[in-house]
């Protein structure tokens, strides 16, 4: 499972011209679900995003987590971070789970996040959406937590 996390001043994603979901100061989280991840990497992955500590605590620029500071999360499903680009110069996406298994998997990364964050928005999984955000910092992680081999 792959996740790219920014921290924000504020985000929000249309669907159909339509807001879906929006935040204030935060987390915006893009995630991609490859082929082999379960349960226990949506939740190991919940629990390192909403831990990170990449907001200003009163003695360091990096010392609190969004929990600590009561921040809104906005999770994009996004399956384009799975590509392998290593050869030519077109993206293969053979790494992405299915969409049934992804869609799963982000629900259960989503009920992760809302068990220990208050403001938890999404996008719509699957859906063409507008991401727009407002950047603090910049501050840009990526994450990923891999799946045991088979």
């Amino acid at each position: 499972m792959k996740a790219v996390v920014q921290r924000v001043e504020c985000a929000s994603v249309l669907v159909n011209e339509t807001v879906v979901g929006r935040i204030g100061p935060g987390l915006l989280v893009y995630l991609a679900v490859v082929r082999g991840d379960s349960d226990r990497e949506a939740r190991r992955l919940a629990s390192k995003v909403s831990a990170l500590r990449i907001f200003p605590g009163s003695s360091r620029n990096m010392e609190r987590s969004v929990v600590d500071v009561a921040g809104g999360l906005l999770v994009i499903s996004q399956f384009t971070l799975a590509a392998r680009t290593e050869r030519g110069n077109r993206p293969n996406f053979g790494d992405a789970a299915s969409g049934a298994d992804a869609e799963a998997l982000y629900r259960v990364f989503l009920e992760g996040l809302r068990a220990c964050c208050l403001d938890v928005q999404s996008g719509t999984f699957g859906a063409m959406m507008k991401v727009s955000s407002v950047n603090d910092g910049p501050v840009t992680i990526p994450l990923e937590v891999l799946s045991p081999k088979t």
